[in-house]
Order: structure tokens, then sequence, then C-alpha cells
């Protein structure tokens, strides 16, 4: 399954996040081990700085011990590893940074087309968390307020209407602050396309709320690799919302 067609189903998703550069080939089993037994519907792989080269090795180790499939969550044009499911292939429309609206997707789509992968265009928003996170400063570009949710709304419109497949709100990795339900349910109400929220969520309490506000798809990743066991914890909220 992937993403667009379980949301045409009316499906909630959970996907963890992972880092290549945070966890070793055990922790990694393991995590995978846990996401299998507990129902998790995908892997997104990928950093905002990746310094270790186990891109490929990392998506090899997910796949040999789950059969969840691999989505690229990629931080730069260099983050492309063939045995991946898929990527996506993210478009930064919250800022104003050409490379990542279109520079960096040039230089990376030869490469993408001769590995084969399937590609989901997905409106890419950074939203403020509360502190400067890697992602806002590698990209270069400042993230929309979070209380601005007209600007949020418009701009995932936008997307849309660009043709992007997915839009992707995001607070950042380790964000103090997630996304404000009131923002999620501003966005969700003006447009039609899957929306992903990540960064900060933290406890099952808040995935329910912000699953309740509208979230289509949550991403988690810091939360699981401090605790690696509440991945069923978090599995169980959105099979509340499945049955």
């Amino acid at each position: 399954m992937d993403i667009i067609k379980l949301f045409q189903q009316q499906k909630k998703q959970l996907a963890v996040l992972i880092d290549p550069d945070k966890l070793s080939d055990e922790q990694l089993i393991t995590t995978a081990k846990n996401a299998q037994k507990a129902g998790v519907d995908f892997f997104f792989v990928g950093g905002s700085l990746m310094t270790n080269d186990m891109l490929y090795q990392s998506v090899r180790t997910l796949k040999e011990n789950s059969n969840i499939p691999v989505v690229l969550f990629p931080g730069n044009s260099y983050q492309i590893a063939s045995n991946a499911d898929a990527m996506l292939f993210l478009s930064l429309i919250s800022g104003r940074n050409p490379d990542m609206l279109i520079g960096m997707h040039v230089l990376a789509a030869p490469y993408i087309k001769l590995s084969g992968l399937k590609t989901i265009p997905t409106g890419y928003m950074l939203i403020d968390s509360g502190k400067p996170t890697s992602v806002s400063y590698m990209s270069n570009s400042f993230p929309i307020p979070n209380d601005k949710n007209d600007i949020a709304a418009c701009t995932a419109m936008a997307g849309e209407m660009l043709g992007m497949k997915l839009i992707f709100m995001d607070a950042g990795s380790g964000a103090e602050k997630t996304v404000t339900e009131e923002m999620i349910r501003f966005v969700k109400g003006s447009i039609d396309t899957p929306l992903i929220i990540g960064g900060g969520i933290r406890t099952s309490e808040k995935l329910q709320s912000v699953m309740e506000a509208g979230a289509d798809v949550v991403v988690v990743g810091n939360r699981f690799e401090e605790d690696p066991n509440l991945i069923f914890e978090f599995a169980d909220v959105v099979k509340q919302f499945n049955n």
C-alpha cells in the first residue's frame, strides 16, 4: 500500500522517522522488528545532515527485518538510495530559497530517474517550533510562524494547485512545540490532499490530538530513538482511529 491509497481508504497512518546518523545497526534491527509487530505503516529515512554514508545500508537493514515500505525523506539531493520503495520529492514551499524549491531537484533528477525510484511530489512546509532546528538552518529558510494559520493554509493550497500530491507540515526534529491543532484543522479544511504532520510529537495523547485535528499521517522519530517500545503505544492509537 502507499500513502495516497491508504488516505483514499480513510486510514490514518503512522511513519517512523529513521536518521541513519543516529542509530546503530542493532538499534535499526530492534526498531524494524518492533515496528513490524506494532503494525507501523511506513519508515521515512533521511536527515538534514548525514555524515556516515549509511543510507543504503540502513534501508537494507530495515527491509531485511520488516516488510514495511521504506520511503526516503531526503535532506538534500545526495540522499538517494535505489533500494528504497519510494521517495518524497520535497519542495520547500514555505521558504523562499530557490535551491530548496527547485534547484536541488534539477541536480538530483537524472540520478533519481536512473535509480527507478518512485517519487511522490510533496509540498514541504516548515512551521516554527520555538527554537532553530537543523532543517531550518540547513535549508537557510524561515519557518512559518505557528500562529499564522492563514499563511499556512494559503501555502498548502498553492502547493496543491501546483500539483503536489502530499502536504507535509514539519516543526522539525527535536521541536519544542508541535504544529498546533488549530493550524492543522485550518490547513486540513483548505486542501484535499493527504496532510502529513511531524516534529515534537512525544506522547500518545499528543498523537491522538494531532490526528483528531486532521493529520492523515503522523511522523515520529526522536521519541522512538529514546524509547523504541513506545512504537506499540503509538501504533495502538492509530489502530483505534481505523477500527
